[in-house]
């Protein structure tokens, strides 16, 4: 089995809401086990500290998916790549965006630095910014929620 077999597993379920697979061959067996996605209340992102721990124990939320409570609907924007976050353009610069910030489609939210690359990250939606979640300079994985955007604005 080659590698993008392996990929294209991954993909599906990570978009199916299967929560266990296991695939057995007289090669090797391969068994894949996930939490069942969660709608994340507006309280619950208040009391959560987010550190590189908690993306390890897959707290994270699949990409492209938006976070519904029961006032309102919050965008996700989510890393892209692995990297470092940034969120000025240079340091002793002022942030890309704050939070309580309206954001439009294309303005750049933050950089991140990727084998000596700078990423910008665009917002896709208009809104407000609700929660930055990542704290600047930290590390980040594919997929991390790194802006939480009310688009009821």
């Amino acid at each position: 089995m080659d590698k993008e077999f392996f990929k294209d597993l991954i993909k599906v379920l990570n978009t199916s809401s299967f929560t266990k697979f296991e695939l057995k061959t007289k090669d090797f067996e391969l068994k894949v086990e996930k939490e069942p996605h969660k709608v994340i209340r507006t309280e619950e992102i208040a009391k959560e500290t987010t550190s590189v721990e908690d993306f390890k124990t897959e707290k994270i939320l699949p990409p492209a998916e938006d976070v519904e409570t029961a006032e309102e609907k919050l965008h996700v924007i989510k890393s892209p790549l692995v990297g470092t976050f940034y969120r000025a353009p240079a340091p002793g610069a002022p942030p890309f965006v704050e939070e309580g910030d309206i954001v439009s489609p294309g303005q750049v939210l933050c950089i991140i630095e990727a084998l000596k690359v700078m990423n910008e990250i665009e917002s896709d939606v208009r809104g407000k910014i609700v929660k930055i979640l990542v704290e600047n300079g930290q590390p980040v994985e594919y997929g991390q929620p790194l802006f939480l955007i009310d688009t009821n604005v």
